[in-house]
């Protein structure tokens, strides 16, 4: 990142940037670990010798970008950094159906999974003899209604606990704005639970959405469907797609195949996923679906120390943008030198961008457009 202004602190950019994060959740033996190899290149234990792990899988995987690659051609940087995309994949569930209320996750992978941005719903679409013999044909459609089923469970013993502790308060006379206004969200969020229908959340007012930030519900946070089937079905499940997208976006993976093809040479893959139809590695798919799922886009700074790409939010700020830099850049904003990606693949540098007046000085409210080259001047 590159700054003009005097007596301005100069940042490498790494300090308080956290990449997003997408929890792998489903049930037993629905093949979600190997959904995490092909995503992470990993070697995660999967089947059987997979059973008996208590701890999640988590690996930090970068967000192929061919825009960076082409910065990098023009500016020739000491460095190159992409975005990262943190995957969790979690132990698998025993779908109770939301029949018994006992604690679905454990304590460890609770926590972890709450801090998730998003959860990728793994439901088995594939036929395999051992599989098929404990847990039955492939039902994505049951499987799914089964790990929502949990989901809510678990916030609801969440919910329910904490509404008994704001009753026991209150009373003791401990009576405040602040339990009121936490108590009638989550009241809300409780009539919500019990519908059972997440395609309606609570219509939570801004001071209720804050009251119960704290518990980071899971139902309440974005869900993406991840259809996994076998090589012979890939591709010809458009009925179960459009069944499925009728409450979550999906997308669908040849999870073995796609964990074998993660294990080639870049090349050899390409012809195999052209074979397949994949027009896309499974990594890109997950990093364009949870983008979208999340409203993300890219902005990148530029220079010949570091060429990086930034993740934010569609209608974040040109401040916003300074904080996922770094927290003082953020509070010292001047303004920021802008202008576009395709501006400056198309006539070749930032002297040509000057000369044509396609370089813009924005403030704080300018709202970041994905593929914006921006140097953000500061002074702390």
């Amino acid at each position: 990142m590159r700054c003009t202004q005097t007596d301005v602190v100069l940042y490498s950019a790494t300090k308080t940037h956290t990449p997003m994060k997408i929890g792998i959740v489903g049930l037993k033996q629905s093949g979600k670990t190997t959904i995490f190899n092909a995503l992470t290149r990993m070697e995660a234990a999967t089947g059987e010798y997979s059973s008996a792990r208590n701890d999640p899988n988590i690996a930090i995987v970068t967000v192929t970008d061919p825009r960076v690659a082409r910065l990098s051609d023009l500016y020739h940087p000491k460095k190159t950094t992409y975005a990262t995309l943190e995957c969790m994949d979690f132990c698998g569930i025993h779908s109770t159906n939301g029949g018994e209320r006992k604690e679905v996750f454990s304590t460890a992978d609770h926590a972890l999974m709450k801090s998730a941005d998003a959860l990728a719903l793994v439901v088995r679409n594939f036929h395999d003899p051992i599989v098929s013999a404990t847990r039955g044909e492939p039902d994505p459609l049951a499987d799914l209604s089964g790990i929502v089923s949990e989901l809510i469970l678990s916030d609801m013993i969440l919910v329910e606990t904490r509404l008994e502790r704001i009753e026991h308060q209150m009373n003791r006379g401990m009576k405040s704005l602040e339990l009121d206004i936490e108590r009638r969200a989550l009241e809300k969020v409780s009539a919500f639970l019990d519908e059972g229908d997440l395609n309606t959340p609570p219509a939570l007012t801004p001071e209720e959405q804050k009251a119960i930030r704290g518990l980071r519900l899971l139902s309440l946070k974005p869900l993406l469907v991840v259809l996994n089937s076998d090589e012979e079905t890939f591709g010809r499940n458009s009925e179960i797609i459009a069944n499925i997208m009728r409450t979550f976006p999906c997308v669908e993976f040849a999870g073995q195949f796609e964990m074998e093809l993660a294990r080639l040479e870049d090349s050899d893959a390409a012809a195999f996923m052209e074979d397949m139809g994949i027009t896309a590695s499974a990594r890109n798919r997950l990093t364009m679906a949870s983008y979208a799922l999340l409203g993300c886009i890219s902005f990148f700074t530029v220079g010949p120390d570091e060429v990086r790409a930034w993740t934010i939010h569609k209608g974040d700020s040109a401040v916003d943008a300074a904080a996922a830099i770094h927290s003082d850049i953020a509070r010292g904003f001047i303004r920021a030198e802008c202008f576009a990606y395709d501006d400056l693949v198309d006539h070749g540098s930032e002297r040509a961008l000057k000369d044509k007046g396609l370089i813009r000085l924005e403030g704080k409210s300018y709202r970041i457009t994905d593929g914006d080259i921006l140097t953000i001047r500061f002074n702390v």
